[in-house]
């Protein structure tokens, strides 16, 4: 098995304002709980054929809001990435890929900074304010939008994967034709994609942190 350990962070989304503690029967959490079965599956799958580590953790934020600069949820991702972190063996590299929905979309852009973050997929994130240029030159973005989504655009979110490309970001845009923003339709498509994608990046983890051990 490779040395690297991946970390799977799962970031729900949430409101543009809004001070109520967040639930775990709350839509925006329910939403995000079949993405982290099938990551979880993948998991088990990898570690039992001894592929890959890979633990998977879906945060609940305090609030609901990102409530102007989103400092506290942005505090509550990180907070409970560095957690996950914490429970693996610290001589052992460690390397986190993020998946937000919408404004955990935007949360995990802001994530992108930390070095541990090999890896962003993003579903119709909420990007309004040039979230492309949060992510570092070599580092991995998946997006995956509906075509119909009336809350996040997917026209802003594919301008802004370009301008990650830009950045020397490996970056890829792809529609999810004729669907909205809540990922009610074609729900298997939504995993399955999110499932590739992570597979891939994890890989691509491995292959940029090969270890010593055979």
């Amino acid at each position: 098995m490779n040395g690297v350990k991946t970390i799977v962070l799962v970031l729900p989304g949430g409101k543009v304002r809004s001070d109520s503690s967040s639930r775990p029967w709350h839509l925006s959490s329910v939403r995000m709980r079949p993405f982290t079965r099938v990551l979880s599956a993948l998991a088990e799958s990898a570690t039992t054929a001894g592929e890959a580590d890979i633990h998977v953790v879906q945060v609940r934020y305090r609030k609901r809001g990102w409530n102007g600069n989103g400092a506290e949820a942005i505090a509550d991702a990180r907070g409970a990435m560095q957690r996950a972190i914490e429970l693996n063996d610290s001589e052992i590299d460690t390397n986190v890929i993020v998946v937000g929905h919408s404004m955990g979309g935007r949360v995990a852009a802001h994530l992108a900074s930390d070095p541990r973050v090999s890896g962003v997929i993003a579903l119709a994130p909420w990007w309004p304010d040039e979230e492309g240029n949060l992510f570092r030159a070599g580092q991995r973005l998946a997006v995956l939008h509906g075509t119909e989504d009336r809350w996040t655009d997917p026209v802003l979110s594919r301008a802004e994967v370009l301008r990650a490309s830009r950045n020397g970001v490996e970056a890829h845009w792809e529609p999810m034709e004729d669907a909205g923003h809540f990922m009610l339709s074609k729900t298997g498509q939504w995993h399955n994609w999110v499932v590739e994608s992570a597979e891939r990046m994890i890989a691509a983890s491995h292959t940029d942190n090969p270890s010593d051990n055979t």
